[in-house]
């Protein structure tokens, strides 16, 4: 009965058909296989890497987050955020840590609206964190390209020792030990930076009152 229908229907037919077929592999089984093995496998991963305490998720491992003081006027977008000095602070990020809003400045490296807030953002923080304006690391004062970051370098997080000591009452010696089990070696030894992940650090900087 087929045979008999003209060429042209009997081709959208077989499209038709290679469509539907194709449709449950790739839209359907496939994406259940996928899930399945990551669930199985890698669930932690799978679940988006997420960091709980209590419980209570904190965040993603993943993905940098704000460590900032409650905002004033709440209902105000435009107040700017305070860091509070009891949490380790995250590298600047141009999107806010907005998962929806990743992305650099695009600024050059010779744009004057650029130097000028690198060269606040290095007072600022040299205040913040009572330190000379010498000693602030770059990635202090920079944003990743992503603007999601968690890591900052060893050098920042040491930065900070003495601030988030003296806030919590700790012991400087007892959060830089926290830091220093907090560093993460480059991948395969080679690969990129040695880098602290800073949700993860304030995540055990909890635990420590």
């Amino acid at each position: 009965m087929t045979r008999s229908l003209p060429t042209a229907v009997r081709t959208h037919l077989s499209a038709l058909r290679i469509l539907l077929v194709l449709t449950v592999v790739t839209g359907v089984l496939y994406p259940l296989a996928v899930t399945g093995v990551a669930q199985g496998a890698f669930p932690h991963q799978a679940n988006g890497s997420r960091i709980t305490r209590h419980g209570t998720v904190m965040g993603s491992s993943l993905i940098g987050q704000n460590f900032a003081l409650p905002k004033a006027h709440p209902g105000d977008p435009g107040e700017p955020l305070r860091p509070d000095p009891a949490w380790f602070q995250p590298r600047p990020s141009a999107g806010g840590y907005d998962p929806l809003a990743t992305g650099a400045s695009n600024l050059g490296p010779n744009n004057p609206v650029l130097v000028r807030s690198v060269e606040a953002r290095r007072a600022a923080v040299a205040r913040f964190d009572g330190v000379a304006p010498r000693d602030v690391p770059a990635d202090a004062v920079t944003a990743s390209g992503s603007g999601l970051d968690p890591h900052i370098s060893p050098a920042y997080a040491y930065e900070q020792v003495n601030r988030v000591a003296k806030t919590r009452g700790l012991r400087p010696a007892t959060v830089h030990a926290l830091v220093t089990a907090h560093v993460e070696d480059r991948v395969l030894g080679f690969l990129g930076e040695r880098r602290v992940n800073v949700v993860q650090l304030n995540a055990a900087l909890a635990d420590h009152g």
